[in-house]
């Protein structure tokens, strides 16, 4: 069949298989509430089209401007964030943590025990912040259900008590022991939030004005933050949870969400919420080389320098990683400072391009730059896990099916 219609490089037809999936395959059959897909090349949106229900008990269509809970779509901005810092000589990625936070000087790591009774053995070396943006620092997240450490971080809090902040969180989490020595090993972790708080320490000012003068403000992204407002409730979608059976049920009303609430922990790792448009505008800005609209936000060395993979010996995760979870899949996968980095094409089993870098949130949210085809494509909708469903790997397919 010929491509009757080119838009921005894409057969225009062969988009719409996006749509025909989705509403086949995830809607009708209950799997998400809705969806929101946008793809975009050479700096031209290409398809976006809003699916289902944003909130089914309200009976509300899913729209172009619904604000979705990025959860660790955050980590990019923050990774960004810190990195203009770097631009400006305030550290070095070899830098010890501890240089920065004087009660991390003596970090151990984990031999046995149970929290508080840790039994524990010196570092093979000092933590660095490369280690922090590359998830290689021994910190873990409570959610893993792993080890006798993540149970710590539940039992203190770590992963959404109301009462925590990251001032708190960082104090505490000097106290305990590393999963694994840094730099020998790959995991997922609250190490993006330590870097939120490097930012507002190497900054001096507050991570929530930082990031909104820095880079939400430069780029038009008004609808971005750690607080959904009155003014933006109505667009607020509700977010749910995979049941076995292929069903979900409600885990936050946007009415009741603590979202509403001005937040105690300012989440550099997995605090904010979004809008398509808002996030769009933040990924075509990296397309770009770290400008848009004449509003630069990163230079293009330095992010040329973040998307490269920096694990050791230029391995891809499986051979580093000590969990079992990540928002990307792990063959072919590298990790640079703040985004996934596809290494091996073949090897991910996955279309795409060597170079493709970016990540997603644990509501299923994703986003992914290829800067071989000059493609940005983001997907929204609110359903927890990530893992329920391989919808990103099938988007790929599709999407990279599509160019011309």
């Amino acid at each position: 069949m010929p491509d009757s219609q080119q838009i921005a490089g894409f057969a225009a037809e062969r988009l719409l298989n996006i749509e025909q999936h989705l509403e086949h395959n995830y809607i009708q059959t209950g799997k998400f509430p809705g969806t929101l897909t946008l793809v975009a090349r050479r700096g031209e949106i290409a398809y976006v089209k809003a699916q289902g229900l944003m909130d089914v008990a309200r009976h509300k269509a899913m729209q172009r401007d619904t604000i979705f809970r990025i959860y660790s779509m955050t980590k990019p901005i923050t990774s960004i964030a810190m990195m203009q810092l770097y631009e400006q000589g305030r550290f070095l990625l070899d830098d010890p943590v501890h240089k920065y936070i004087a009660g991390w000087k003596d970090l151990r790591v984990y031999q046995s025990g149970v929290y508080p009774a840790f039994i524990t053995t010196a570092t093979a070396r000092d933590m660095t912040i490369r280690d922090l943006f590359t998830h290689m620092s021994g910190l873990t997240y409570g959610f893993m259900h792993r080890t006798n450490v993540d149970a710590a971080y539940r039992e203190l809090g770590f992963d959404g008590s109301s009462s925590m902040t990251l001032e708190t969180m960082v104090s505490q989490l000097g106290q305990l022991p590393l999963e694994f020595s840094p730099g020998t090993a790959w995991n997922y972790s609250v190490s993006t939030d330590v870097l939120g708080y490097l930012v507002q320490l190497l900054a001096d000012q507050p991570l929530d004005e930082y990031l909104r003068q820095h880079i939400f403000a430069p780029l038009n992204m008004p609808d971005t933050g750690f607080q959904v407002s009155d003014a933006q409730l109505d667009r607020f979608a509700a977010c749910y949870q995979y049941q076995l059976g292929d069903q979900f049920t409600l885990f936050d009303d946007p009415h009741s969400s603590p979202f509403r609430n001005t937040p105690a922990f300012l989440s550099g790792g997995g605090g904010l919420v979004s809008t398509i448009d808002d996030y769009y505008n933040f990924a075509q800005a990296l397309a770009q080389g770290g400008a848009l609209a004449g509003q630069r936000i990163i230079g293009r060395k330095t992010l040329e320098f973040m998307r490269r993979n920096h694990l050791p010996g230029q391995q891809d995760l499986p051979g580093l990683s000590v969990g079992s979870f990540s928002e990307t899949p792990y063959a072919g996968t590298g990790f640079g400072l703040g985004f996934s980095v596809k290494t091996d094409v073949a090897k991910s089993q996955i279309n795409g391009s060597e170079g493709e870098y970016g990540w997603g949130g644990m509501a299923s949210t994703n986003f992914f730059i290829d800067p071989v085809e000059d493609t940005v494509v983001i997907f929204m909708t609110q359903l927890i896990p990530s893992s329920a469903y391989p919808i990103r790997q099938e988007l790929r397919a599709i999407v990279n099916a599509a160019l011309l």
